[in-house]
């Protein structure tokens, strides 16, 4: 086959960028954000895709710029900032593993609530997942593309469904039934929470080389992606809590949309919300492992990882790196739980934006003053999350900005030593 022809259209690059955001978000992180910002959680999605959707052209632009893929850690090399791109790649990679967790504990929750098991078998099924995908992408998995396709319309086609069910029964009480009433600006708080929810488009920056026409394709299939993810977000926020009202849905937070599946169709709409939701979180599990992988053996060959994960099998699968990845991931989802998972992920990914944003800035790409805007953004969001997560949880706020500031710092005497 011509090697051209096996490149990703705009389709296909679209519907990579709305699967890697749907893949787990709505599903991991809807209950979460009632909890935080009541009545206020759609416009939540709203504030945080704006922040997303200037990190999509920053990430672009950069791409189109260095005319390679790589993100964050090739942006920082390029402008000879080695030692810093070194830390972030880091930081980067544990908060791809802290997603796969919960992506896995989501695909956990909602398979076991079907089946009613105990609360034993959803940590069960998190690590089993884990371990099944894990093999599956040491085995080598080709192009993708348009399974993706197929399956991002099936999860639209049943978030939509579901969202304007509920907005058909219109009913506003249901926002605030049986929780506090939220002022307007936990919103602000909810956006910084649940950032996570739009990580996944990203990932098209490091796959540059394998899209048709990349200059154009890029840009246009990220920002139209997120836009439309902002959009359904939004709707199944509304159309999900009228349903079953907030309160329900923080409560099975975990399960959330399944309960509201149920509600609008009885045992049909919860088999067919748990079809969706194993779906989606697995094919995000797979894409995030294999991509997390790439990461991994990239920075291991750049001398900022040992060497040992840069090493492939005969597949030509980093297969120290994925199975480093697997095992952290299902750790962490059979031990956590899933507001800890999400707002750990969520301060990573804007730790990281911010920084892309910056960059942006700095190397004066189209709209630069927008990027500026967006690097603001995501330190705004990176203090009142950090600030919640006090309140509410700090001591695996602590342990993550532990872990952080631990890698940035030691990250050249442990290089040192794995040399020595």
């Amino acid at each position: 086959m011509d090697k051209k022809s096996e490149k990703m259209s705009f389709n296909a690059t679209w519907s990579m960028a709305v699967g890697g955001m749907v893949g787990g978000g709505i599903f991991s992180v809807l209950g979460v954000i009632i909890h935080t910002a009541g009545q206020w959680a759609w416009l939540s999605f709203i504030l945080a895709g704006l922040i997303a959707l200037i990190s999509a052209h920053s990430y672009s632009q950069l791409a189109i710029k260095y005319q390679e893929g790589g993100g964050a850690f090739t942006f920082l090399r390029e402008i000879n900032h080695v030692g810093l791109a070194g830390s972030l790649s880091w930081v980067l990679i544990m908060g791809y593993i802290l997603t796969i967790s919960v992506y896995a504990f989501t695909f956990g929750h909602y398979v076991a609530h079907v089946f009613n098991w105990g609360n034993w078998f959803p940590r069960v099924l998190a690590f089993s997942i884990i371990a099944i995908l894990t093999l599956v992408n040491l085995r080598g998995v080709g192009d993708a593309s348009r399974v993706e396709i197929i399956t991002v319309w099936g999860k639209l086609f049943v978030l939509l469904g579901l969202s304007i069910f509920g907005i058909i029964h219109w009913n506003p009480e249901q926002l605030t039934a049986g929780i506090e009433v939220k002022p307007w600006y936990t919103a602000i708080i909810g956006a910084a929470t649940i950032f996570m929810a739009y990580e996944g488009f990203q990932l098209l920056s490091y796959d540059y080389e394998d899209l048709k026409n990349p200059d154009k394709t890029l840009p246009q299939a990220t920002l139209s992606a997120v836009i439309a993810v902002i959009v359904i977000y939004v709707l199944v926020a509304l159309g999900a809590t009228m349903l079953v009202g907030a309160e329900t849905l923080v409560q099975q937070e975990e399960v959330a949309l399944s309960i509201a599946g149920k509600q609008a169709l009885g045992t049909a709409g919860l088999i067919l919300v748990t079809i969706a939701a194993a779906f989606s979180t697995g094919s995000a599990i797979n894409a995030t492992l294999f991509s997390t992988g790439r990461l991994m053996e990239s920075v291991a060959e750049k001398k900022d990882l040992p060497n040992l994960f840069a090493k492939e099998n005969k597949a030509n699968i980093p297969y120290y790196a994925i199975l480093a990845i697997a095992g952290l991931a299902a750790v962490l989802a059979a031990i956590g739980s899933l507001g800890t998972l999400v707002d750990a992920a969520s301060l990573i990914f804007l730790i990281t934006f911010g920084t892309v944003n910056f960059i942006a800035y700095r190397q004066k790409v189209k709209y630069r003053m927008i990027c500026l805007i967006g690097a603001a953004g995501c330190l705004v969001a990176i203090l009142l999350s950090s600030y919640q997560q006090l309140l509410d949880r700090p001591i695996p706020l602590i342990v993550i900005l532990t872990l952080i500031v631990l890698t940035v710092i030691g990250r050249p005497y442990l290089l040192r030593n794995m040399k020595e």
